[in-house]
């Protein structure tokens, strides 16, 4: 059977928010099995926020959950970097509203994983097992579900940008391929869009040392880590979202200019209808799933 995991011993880091600006100290620690990933705010009393689609606040520029109040922003990262890893359950603390940037990928997170290392738990590890296709659309914005024997991911973006363009990255969501082929993708940004973003209160923790910048033409802060890395990150993005359902999925997930709101809306309609999916613990190397005719369709145009 394949059992639920954690870390084995706490791992912290400290950095500053990407929107906020502000300073923050993580501590990563070991949690018992079935609880899931929760966040902890060290700064107001140990208050406790489940990782969970229930609790998502909004959904701009980043994934944040709010809950009686109490605000965790900036969580896709994070997210991504533990269920890439195969972690099941962990507590996130922190001091302050905002998850640190770090370098702007969940390559750090990772690392910290790694230098600790993980422990199996005795308890079996349930999956999400997709029953029939789910499919959202919104304008030229694409994301779906499909049944299928594992946890495969393919994004597509197409940005008016020379360097970027229109871009396709299909992965299959194992430990070794989100550690060697998406956890580096950093999140991106231009110049032309900075004035607009900081007006608005966001990224004012911005730096070419946390984010590929961009000019009209090319990138101004090195060079890339893949040469199609801005597709990659999205998918980095999106897998962290969906975390946000609580347990692994065994399904094909195909999304085309999501965003985040629409990562968070397919987490809330698999959520709230039951009957899209059932709950599974399959024996190791037995992920099998059944396939059905009819697919679940929704368009909203806003």
């Amino acid at each position: 059977m394949i059992h639920e995991q954690t870390i084995r011993e706490a791992a912290a880091c400290k950095g500053i928010g990407l929107h906020s600006g502000v300073e923050v100290n993580l501590r990563l620690r070991p949690a018992s099995p079935g609880s899931g990933i929760v966040f902890r705010r060290t700064d107001l009393d140990g208050f406790e926020v489940e990782a969970t689609g229930r609790n998502v606040a909004r959904v701009s520029y980043a994934t944040s959950l709010m809950k009686k109040g109490v605000l965790i922003s900036t969580t896709e990262h994070l997210l991504a970097a533990l269920m890439g890893m195969g972690i099941d359950n962990a507590i996130v603390e922190l001091d302050n509203l905002e998850l640190p940037i770090l370098d702007g990928s969940a390559l750090p997170f990772v690392e910290m994983v790694q230098r600790v290392g993980v422990r199996k738990q005795r308890r079996r590890r349930s999956y999400m097992r997709i029953l029939r296709a789910i499919e959202l659309r919104e304008g030229n914005k694409f994301i779906a579900i499909y049944p299928a024997e594992s946890y495969s991911v393919s994004y597509s973006i197409n940005f008016p940008h020379p360097l970027i363009g229109a871009e396709t990255y299909t992965a299959e969501l194992t430990p070794e391929v989100f550690r060697r082929d998406i956890a580096p993708a950093r999140t991106f940004g231009s110049l032309e869009d900075e004035r607009v973003l900081r007006n608005m209160g966001l990224i004012r923790g911005v730096s070419q040392e946390n984010c590929i910048v961009l000019d009209r033409k090319t990138v101004i802060n090195g060079s890339l880590r893949y040469p199609d890395e801005f597709v990659r990150h999205k998918m980095l993005d999106l897998i962290g979202d969906l975390a946000l359902l609580g347990r692994r999925i065994l399904g094909r997930v195909i999304a085309d200019r999501a965003g985040h709101a629409m990562h968070t809306a397919m987490v809330a309609m698999l959520l709230r209808n039951r009957t899209l999916w059932e709950e599974t613990i399959p024996e190791e190397g037995r992920e099998e799933v059944a396939s059905h005719p009819l697919p679940v369709s929704l368009r909203t145009d806003n």
